[in-house]
């Protein structure tokens, strides 16, 4: 699940619509909505964004929010790393060799030190 997916899956619980009822609203297949939420498909498109932002009828602060976490939510990401040190690679590798094995805290020591770095450019 992307976490865009899991966004959607919270306001259409939330609200209590099923997948099939907010698909026909939106004027898509369930089969859609589904691998969106699940991850299956990549982010949508930002015409799709707004009509579920407006489905939901989300202010500007959680539309803007929902909006974000679609930028983040490709599930297959391309790394390239083209004209970087070689330690680089092998990071970027490993990590995408290992990402399905790493527990949560993991994943949560790696966002921390991410963040960080973002933080100092």
């Amino acid at each position: 699940m992307t976490p865009f997916g899991e966004a959607v899956r919270v306001l259409r619980e939330r609200k209590g619509v099923s997948q099939k009822e907010m698909a026909q609203a939106l004027g898509v297949t369930p089969a859609y909505l589904s691998a969106l939420e699940h991850g299956r498909r990549g982010a949508p498109t930002f015409d799709m964004l707004q009509r579920i932002a407006g489905y939901f009828n989300i202010i500007w602060d959680e539309a803007d929010a929902l909006f974000a976490v679609a930028g983040v939510s490709h599930p297959k990401i391309t790394v390239d790393t083209a004209g970087l040190p070689a330690s680089y690679t092998a990071f970027a590798n490993t990590l995408a060799r290992m990402i399905r094995t790493l527990p949560p805290d993991v994943i949560e020591e790696l966002n921390t030190v991410l963040k960080k770095v973002e933080k100092g450019r």
